[in-house]
Order: C-alpha cells, then structure tokens, then sequence
C-alpha cells in the first residue's frame, strides 16, 4: 500500500504542472469528487487528473456518442462554471461538467466558422482588388506549396499577365463588296435622317 501510495503521489505532482494557469480550476475541480484525505485517496485522484490531463490534451470530448472540439480556455471557462456551483452530494462523474462544456464548445464552433468567413471573404476582396496581400512572398517562390484555404498569387494573372482587348487602329479592316459598302452607307442616312425628324419639334 505505501509503494502504492508513492506511485500516485508522484504521478500526482508531475500532472499537476501539465495545467499550467489552470492548474487551480483543475484542483478545485477535483476536490468535488472527495479526494481527501489524501492518503486514502490517492488513487481516486491521480485517475481524475489523469482524465483532465487527457481532456486538455486532446481539445475535445465525447457525450452520447457524440464528439465535441474545445478549447483549453473553454475547458477552463466550464471548470470556473462548476466549480462556482455547489453540490450537497460532490461528483461521481464528469457529466455535468460535458454538459456545460458542450454549450461552449458549440459557441466556439460558430466562432470559428464566422472567423473562417470573414477570412475568406477578405482573401477574395484582396484578389478581386488584384492584391497579393499575404501571397506576396509566394509570387517569387516556385516551390511554396498550395495550402487549403489560401490561394497563392501565382495562381491568379498579375497585371503582366492580363490580356488588354485590341484597339480600333489594330483592327485589321474589313474586305468589303461595293454593293455592301453601298448598302452601309444607305443604312447610316436612313438613321441618321429618322433622329433628325425625331429631334424636329
């Protein structure tokens, strides 16, 4: 039991600095599942820990065969939630804790899909703007790789690249019959005689 004992006490106290600023919420935490005294308990809380260390470490979680992404600070953020709440009978489970974290890892999750939009709506004002804007280094590279998401320069035509229309001088004249050079020219006075009368008062 005492070399037990030592082994939970160590793994105890080399997890605790893996929560970093968290490491109060965790504790806090903890200590509603009666995990004292801790001579007795040692082993209830090195797998609590255990279980919040996988938690932080994976940034998701699962709750009725569903899974949810969340962040260290959302983790936290529900921790701070249940630990503020007092319970006559303390945990037996990290149920209500996945309860209140899935409100935040929902809330997370719109977050980031706004963000992801706004992102992309910016990528696209700046190549309808026909600026590199981040690209700018990639324009020079050949071997930058295409990363999902982000559309380097080189993919879209630099002003250099752009093909202008022609000009009217360059336009090389039509071969043209007297008779249709005859039937152009009566078209043009029949226009040009019918806005006459229309501007007539």
């Amino acid at each position: 039991m005492d070399v037990q004992l030592d082994q939970d006490l160590r793994a105890i106290i080399a997890m605790s600095d893996a929560f970093g600023r968290h490491r109060a919420l965790v504790w806090a935490y903890a200590e509603l599942f009666g995990v004292t005294p801790m001579r007795a308990k040692a082993k209830k809380l090195r797998l609590i820990l255990a279980e919040m260390k996988a938690l932080f470490d994976a940034g998701s979680f699962s709750y009725r065969k569903q899974r949810y992404r969340i962040s260290a600070d959302g983790v936290a953020e529900a921790l701070n939630l249940v630990v503020r709440r007092h319970f006559g009978d303390g945990l037996d489970s990290h149920n209500y804790l996945k309860k209140i974290m899935i409100g935040i890892a929902d809330r997370e999750a719109r977050d980031d899909g706004k963000q992801a939009e706004r992102d992309l709506r910016g990528r696209e004002e700046r190549l309808m703007a026909g600026r590199r804007g981040d690209d700018a280094d990639d324009a020079t590279r050949t071997d930058a790789p295409i990363r999902l998401g982000r559309v380097p320069a080189s993919l879209y035509p630099i002003p250099a690249e752009q093909i202008a229309p022609p000009s009217m001088k360059s336009v090389p004249p039509a071969d043209l019959t007297p008779e249709q050079i005859a039937e152009n020219k009566r078209r043009i006075r029949a226009l040009v005689e019918s806005l006459t009368k229309r501007g007539e008062p």
